[in-house]
């Protein structure tokens, strides 16, 4: 499993109330990927994906453009060994109230 890998990502900017992570989740489960995304109480979003190597690099792209009524600042990404441990691709309610 060398060419399968875990992105964790902040996204920040104008990312709630857009439909953000109904857009990472269509776009993760089109690439095949497993994980979540969650709204952080900061106003980020938090998403942890893991798969292709070759299919977590085109769901950053996805990140950095975000859907319409996006306005992504930065995203924040670390790299780790996958844990093989999600068997799909989940929106999470996290520390966020309107979740």
């Amino acid at each position: 499993m060398s060419d399968t890998k875990r992105l964790e990502a902040t996204v920040r900017g104008r990312v709630q109330g857009v439909g953000f992570r109904w857009f990472v989740r269509r776009k993760a489960a089109r690439l095949g990927l497993v994980g979540w995304v969650a709204n952080e109480a900061s106003g980020s979003v938090r998403v942890v994906a893991e798969g292709e190597a070759a299919a977590i690099d085109l769901l950053l792209v996805d990140l950095q453009k975000g859907p319409p009524g996006a306005q992504v600042d930065r995203v924040d990404t670390s790299y780790q060994p996958p844990t093989t441990e999600f068997t799909g691709f989940e929106i999470l309610a996290r520390g966020h109230p309107g979740d």
